[in-house]
């Protein structure tokens, strides 16, 4: 089975390495300069430099790798969606999440699931792309993994994720039990926890289905109820 070791840098960001027993890939790895000396105190070769999407703060990293190793980096050209990457020890699958971008791309390691700026602990990024209703069926696709996948995103939101879902959601007290296992050293949550925690996969909760009726927004179908959480501020 691959591991996935999470890296801290910039104000909030978070990159990635998954491994497996002699090589491994990079995935948004902007602390460079720790991946590097990871590798090496593992004794493991870098194959591949990936990116979640093509944003600079998660693309920063990708020339400081490629010029400390021998790894190849891997462009959206070579990431059709359902591309398998292997490593000795497991395959990781690439999950095409248009959204936030839309060459927003994650990775699911079988285990884990690197989801950029697609899914967060607690909430989702942004529709930068203007596809809405393309960012609600990746947000889909992803809710349909195993529960217990290990969600390891591309920013440490989580105290401000958590307070807009608390004030969504006042009497869900699975919110106050995440935050007080949470642990800005290393940041994660499973899918399960996201279901019971970010709103943004919780459409269909009476609560919130509750809630978007005293707003007067439109409810009636699971699309709608989506595009109406998606315009609260």
């Amino acid at each position: 089975m691959l591991k996935v070791k999470q890296f801290h840098y910039g104000a909030d960001n978070l990159g990635y390495l998954a491994y497996g027993t002699e090589s491994a890939v990079a995935v948004d790895g902007g602390a460079a300069a720790e991946i590097v000396a990871f590798l090496g105190e593992h004794h493991l070769t870098l194959k591949y430099v990936a990116n979640t999407h093509d944003h600079q703060d998660h693309t920063s990293g990708n020339r400081d790798l490629l010029a400390a190793t021998h790894a190849r980096l891997l462009t959206g050209a070579d990431l059709p969606d359902g591309r398998q990457i292997t490593l000795e020890g497991g395959k990781i699958r690439v999950i095409h999440t248009p959204g936030h971008t839309e060459e927003s791309r994650s990775f699911y390691t079988g285990k884990a699931l690197i989801a950029g700026d697609t899914l967060f602990n607690g909430t989702i990024g942004n529709c930068f792309s203007g596809d809405l209703e393309g960012f609600y069926h990746s947000i889909r696709k992803l809710m349909e993994l195993p529960d217990e996948t290990v969600v390891y995103a591309g920013h440490d939101y989580v105290k401000s994720s958590l307070a807009f879902a608390r004030r969504l959601e006042p009497g869900n007290r699975a919110i106050g039990a995440f935050l007080r296992r949470y642990d800005p050293k290393r940041v994660l949550s499973t899918l399960a926890e996201e279901k019971m925690i970010n709103p943004y996969l919780r459409f269909n909760e009476p609560s919130l289905v509750n809630l978007l009726a005293k707003l007067r927004l439109p409810r009636e179908t699971e699309w709608e109820r989506w595009q109406s959480l998606m315009s609260i501020e």
